[in-house]
C-alpha cells in the first residue's frame, strides 16, 4: 500500500482523504480566510498548519490560539496586546497574538468557545485588519491571515444564537471539511504503523508489527475520538506490549465487567460508614474524571464546561488524582 505523507503530519492514501487534500491545496493557494470544520481529532490544526506552509505566508509566523482556554476577560488583551498602565499589572506595553503573527497566519481553534463579547473584538479586526491595543492611544493595522476551526455546526450555533452570523460569514470565506476517521478506509492502517514508527523512535523501543486480527479489528471500529484516538490506543499498546507482535482488541463489555469481581471492593471495605463514604467518593471523583476527560480529548476547558466546574478547580482535582490531560490528547 502506497503511502501519502504531507506537510505536518497528514498521512493518508483514501479517497476521501485525497479529495481533502485537493481542496486543501486549493485554499492554500488563495489569502483569504477559512474554516475547517471536523469531528474531534481528525487533524484540523494539522490542516491549518499545512495551508500556511503551502501558502505565500509560509516564511511568517504561525499562530494558533485555543479560543476555549482564553477565559473571556483576557481575550482582547491576548488578541491585541496592552498599553503600559492599562491596568494594574501593565507595567510595560505588550504585543499580542495578532501583532506577533504579522505576515503570517493566525489560527483560532475551537473558535465556537468564545463568547459574544470576544465575537465582536475579533468581528472589528477582520472587517478592516485594524486594532487598538487594550489602553492604547492609536490604532493599529497587521496583515494576518485567519484560518478558524470548530468541531460543532457554526450554521447552528448561529441558529441558537450562540455564534454571530455577521463573524460566521467572515471566517467562513472557504471552508475546509475534514472526513472523520472511520470514513477514510485503509488509512487507519496507514496511520497506526506510522504511530508504532513514531513511538519506537520516541522511546528507543524496536518496532512491532501489528496481528492480521488486530488490522482487521482497527478497520472495524468507528473511532469517535478519531486520529487522536488510535495514535493514542497505539502509543499505549505499544508501549506495554511484551510481544514483538501487537495485537489490540476491544475492551471488555459492560455485561462482561459485572460478572468480573469489583476491584473498588478493597478499598471499601470497612464498615465505619465516614470512611466507606470517602472511599466512594474518591473512587467516584477519579472515574468521572476520566470519563471527561476521554469525552473532552484532554481538553481541560471544554471537560469544565462539561462538568459544570470552573477550570481551575477542575485542574486542582486531575492534579489531586494524578491525571495527566496530555494522555488523552
Amino acid at each position: 500500500m502506497t503511502q501519502l505523507l504531507q506537510p505536518h503530519g497528514l498521512i493518508g492514501n483514501s479517497p476521501a482523504f485525497r479529495e481533502m487534500l485537493e481542496i486543501l491545496h486549493k485554499i492554500a493557494g488563495y489569502d483569504a480566510s477559512v474554516l475547517i470544520t471536523g469531528e474531534t481529532g481528525s487533524g484540523k490544526e494539522l490542516a491549518a498548519r499545512a495551508i500556511h506552509y503551502l501558502s505565500g505566508r509560509r516564511d511568517k509566523p504561525f499562530i494558533p490560539v485555543n479560543c476555549g482556554a482564553l477565559p473571556d476577560h483576557l481575550i482582547e488583551n491576548e488578541l491585541f496586546g496592552h498599553a503600559r498602565g492599562a491596568y494594574t499589572d501593565a507595567r510595560e506595553n505588550q504585543s499580542g497574538l495578532i501583532a506577533q503573527a504579522e505576515g503570517g497566519t493566525l489560527f483560532l481553534d475551537e473558535v465556537d468557545a468564545l463568547s459574544l463579547k470576544a465575537q465582536v473584538s475579533l468581528l472589528r479586526f477582520l472587517q478592516d485588519g485594524q486594532y487598538r491595543p487594550l489602553g492604547g492611544s492609536r490604532t493599529e493595522s497587521a496583515q494576518v491571515r485567519i484560518l478558524a476551526a470548530s468541531n460543532v455546526d457554526l450554521g447552528q450555533q448561529v441558529a441558537d444564537g450562540d455564534f454571530r452570523a455577521d463573524l460566521h460569514f467572515r471566517l467562513n470565506v472557504m471552508e475546509l471539511p475534514i472526513p472523520p476517521l472511520r470514513a477514510r478506509g485503509g488509512d487507519v492502517e496507514l496511520l497506526a504503523r506510522h504511530f508504532i514508527a513514531e513511538a519506537a523512535c520516541r522511546y528507543k523501543i524496536p518496532p512491532k508489527e501489528l496481528h492480521p486480527d488486530t488490522l482487521r479489528w482497527l478497520a472495524s471500529q468507528p473511532w469517535p475520538g478519531n486520529i487522536r484516538e488510535l495514535q493514542n490506543r497505539i502509543q499505549r499498546e505499544f508501549l506495554l506490549a511484551d510481544d514483538a507482535i501487537l495485537r489490540l482488541s476491544a475492551p471488555a463489555s459492560a455485561s462482561e465487567r459485572r460478572r468480573q469481581p469489583d476491584r473498588r471492593q478493597g478499598c471499601c471495605d470497612t464498615l465505619n460508614f465516614n470512611a466507606a463514604k470517602q472511599s466512594m467518593l474518591q473512587a467516584f471523583e477519579r472515574s468521572h474524571l476520566l470519563r471527561l476527560m476521554r469525552e473532552s480529548a484532554g481538553n481541560i476547558s471544554q471537560a469544565a464546561r462539561l462538568a459544570g466546574k470552573e477550570r481551575r478547580a477542575l485542574g486542582k482535582l486531575l492534579k489531586k488524582y494524578q491525571i495527566e490531560a496530555s494522555l488523552f490528547r
